[in-house]
């Protein structure tokens, strides 16, 4: 602005004027993630902090200041730790998140009296739209305190519902929500520095206290956590994070550090201390109920435990989406029966079928997905069990035949899916296989066969 340029200017007239002008595309993509870093930095502060893009951020910090000694020493904290950044910041604090985004973008400067200057901003503090901010504007009403000395009723009709909301929500008759980016943490404990710490063990170490202190804040709710999450705060604002997850809900101190230890050896980029870590905090993002278990007389359930340690273990070092297990699932269809979890998720409710005892297995443990065309088939009637077919340029001869089991489409979701008629059967070689016609010879003219898995 000192040479001469003013926002709306053109590009041809700019460089006219300042002919060595330095010009950069505008990364709308780069500055969203430089807001969200910024946001991880915030959280220092509070734990609910909301983005206000392009370039805002909103913090609830009510509750918070005492770690400070009040607003204003917090926010001089802030502005020092960004002015470092290179950064200029304009704050403002309000009883409302609209309020303090109004003081922070339109006044000049901290006002005493947030009633006052909230009045003597200009109408383009309500956020609204071009069209009604130039309307407002046409209409004599150039502050906002104009348009809150009108009837609500008589605003509403005029310049729309929206603006009307606007003005309950800047003079507090209205409190807008603050739409957090993450879900405050029911426990979550944290160790401040006075001089920051250089030392990834030393952090460690400082990790392994908290995990103490919240297994027993745990322990009084009968709780135990199964996806924990830690955050390392370094001096220049940088935040590094380390999450696991378990299983089965545990409160086992020695068990969430070898776990953490694991993801810091997975990481890519090892975890570096910079100029140190002022802040090291640690959440309990998922809980659920921990109750003291009681062992059986035949054993089996410290094996069980080694089996669950194994599979977080690998979770952590290989990843979540990696180590996964079969789950049940309520359907008919055979391919849908069944789903593939990461084995870190709870069980699902549904249990699976458990077969007759003695008795073969109605189903095999695997099947192809997608089921396998058959080459070609013979039976001794068309609507019955399969006497010869070709699969793989393979010639089996049936011995014995089971069927059919018929299983048709969901008809509630409106499918039109052909009618299966599943057979167990076994060939001379007593090789098993089980085998459907996809369609009725009254539903299509020629139905195909397909073979949908193998018995061991």
């Amino acid at each position: 602005m000192r040479a001469g340029l003013r926002p709306g200017l053109t590009l041809a007239d700019a460089r006219a004027q300042v002919p060595e002008l330095e010009v950069y595309e505008h990364d709308a993509h780069a500055d969203h993630e430089w807001l969200e870093r910024l946001a991880d930095g915030c959280q220092r502060y509070t734990p609910s902090v909301a983005l206000d893009e392009p370039d805002g951020l909103i913090l609830d910090i009510a509750g918070c200041v005492h770690e400070f000694e009040g607003e204003r020493r917090l926010a001089a904290d802030l502005e020092e730790r960004l002015a470092r950044r290179g950064l200029l910041v304009r704050h403002a604090f309000g009883d409302t998140p609209d309020t303090a985004r109004a003081l922070a973008r339109y006044a000049g400067a901290p006002a005493p009296d947030e009633k006052r200057a909230v009045k003597r901003l200009p109408v383009a503090a309500l956020g609204l739209d071009d069209d009604a901010t130039t309307a407002l504007s046409r209409a004599g009403l150039k502050t906002v305190g104009d348009v809150m000395a009108r009837p609500l009723a008589t605003i509403a009709a005029r310049f729309g519902e929206e603006a009307a909301m606007m003005i309950r929500r800047l003079d507090g008759s209205v409190k807008g929500p603050i739409v957090a980016r993450r879900t405050v943490p029911k426990i979550g404990v944290e160790r401040r520095f006075a001089e920051p710490i250089a030392r990834t063990e030393y952090a460690l170490e400082m990790l392994a206290e908290l995990a103490t202190e919240a297994a027993a804040q745990l322990a009084d709710r009968h709780e135990g956590g199964r996806r924990w999450e830690a955050r390392l705060f370094r001096a220049d604002g940088l935040v590094q994070r380390l999450r696991i997850e378990t299983g089965q809900p545990t409160r086992d101190v020695a068990l969430l550090m070898r776990l953490f230890r694991e993801r810091i050896d997975s990481l890519a980029d090892p975890l570096d201390p910079g100029f140190g870590y002022d802040l090291v905090r640690l959440d309990v993002a998922l809980a659920e109920k921990l109750d003291a278990s009681q062992l059986k007389l035949e054993g089996g359930e410290a094996q069980k435990g080694e089996v669950a340690q194994l599979v977080d273990q690998l979770g952590t070092r290989l990843g979540r989406a990696r180590v996964r297990r079969f789950s049940a699932r309520d359907n008919h269809i055979p391919e849908q029966a069944e789903l593939m979890l990461p084995a870190a998720e709870a069980p699902a409710p549904t249990p699976w079928i458990a077969p007759e005892t003695d008795e073969p297995p109605l189903r095999p443990i695997y099947l192809f997905d997608p089921p396998q065309p058959i080459e070609s088939m013979m039976a001794e009637v068309p609507d019955g069990p399969p006497h010869r077919f070709r699969w793989r340029r393979t010639v089996h001869d049936v011995a014995h035949s089971e069927g059919p089991e018929r299983i048709a489409g969901e008809w509630w979701r409106r499918q039109d899916i052909p009618t299966r008629d599943y057979y167990r059967i076994e060939d001379r070689r007593g090789r098993r296989f089980w085998i459907f016609r996809h369609g009725l010879y009254s539903e299509m003219e020629a139905p195909r066969w397909y073979l949908h898995g193998v018995f061991a």
